[in-house]
């Protein structure tokens, strides 16, 4: 008996995620919520693989071609939700990127009262990447508190606590400074569970006023201004996340520059201007 061929293409969940529309899962929630056809028909299933031949439309709007796989560094404001839309009417990260900018996706969240480093991708694979645990990367949070703590009222959260019934890992936490009825401190974190440094100091009585992410991973936020972007240089990112050379090879980006900044990445070399929307 002859073997079947395995099917051509990749499947139509993976393929959207390769785009920039959302990820994997939510891609599949969109076709099982009619809005996704492929050649004109609308799919009611994920299980369906697709080419760089088939016409894949969501929302009626035509899908392009995947580009090269690329990473932007932006500086969250407070007062924005990191969704695509938001129930309440709130205004959204995508409500105030640069009109310029490429379709992309946030790689985990930051919450609306929370501000700092927040890395957009227009790749799926690389947003997994970045999210899942066993990347294990730090990523820091200047937090300001209300109160004068002491090491010692820090000290749990560096053996690890338990918040509302779940269980944190240990932390990276250091006192900074002491501001008139505020604290300064720094903490390092390799989980990012929901609302966890605030979730966390609320059970030792400390409440944060202030949150701010200043890395994740190697990448930094530096001297980036609130609201900017700026895309990782493509060598960069292929060190840091072990893509193949043919990001290198994958044609520049073009678009209105904005001036260079330093330590964008750890032992790296500046990242160029930002690309904009």
């Amino acid at each position: 008996m002859s073997k079947t061929a395995p099917p051509t293409g990749d499947r139509i969940a993976k393929m959207l995620s390769r785009a920039g529309v959302a990820s994997r899962r939510e891609a599949e929630r969109m076709i099982e919520a009619g809005r996704v056809a492929v050649n004109g028909k609308t799919i009611e299933s994920p299980a369906l693989n697709v080419t760089s031949s088939d016409k894949i439309s969501v929302d009626g709007k035509e899908i392009t071609a995947p580009e090269p796989p690329r990473l932007w560094l932006y500086h969250k404001p407070a007062g924005l939700v990191t969704t695509d839309r938001d129930e309440k009417g709130r205004d959204t990260i995508y409500d105030k990127l640069p009109d310029d900018m490429p379709r992309v996706m946030s790689v985990g969240r930051l919450d609306i009262n929370s501000e700092g480093l927040l890395l957009l991708t227009n790749d799926g694979g690389i947003k997994r990447k970045l999210e899942l645990p066993s990347t294990g990367w730090l990523r820091r949070y200047r937090v300001r508190i209300n109160g004068r703590p002491t090491d010692e009222m820090l000290e749990p959260l560096r053996k690890g606590i338990t918040a509302d019934g779940e269980r944190f890992q240990p932390m990276q936490v250091s006192l900074d400074r002491q501001q008139g009825a505020n604290a300064w401190l720094t903490v390092g974190l390799r989980e990012g569970k929901n609302r966890e440094i605030r979730r966390a100091l609320a059970e030792i009585n400390l409440t944060v006023n202030r949150l701010i992410r200043i890395s994740y991973g190697p990448f930094q936020l530096g001297e980036l201004k609130q609201g900017a972007v700026e895309e990782v240089r493509r060598r960069i990112l292929r060190d840091q996340l072990g893509l193949d050379n043919d990001v290198d090879a994958a044609s520049k980006p073009t678009g209105t520059a904005v001036k260079k900044r330093p330590s964008a990445v750890k032992r790296k070399r500046s990242a160029p201007a930002a690309r904009r929307r």
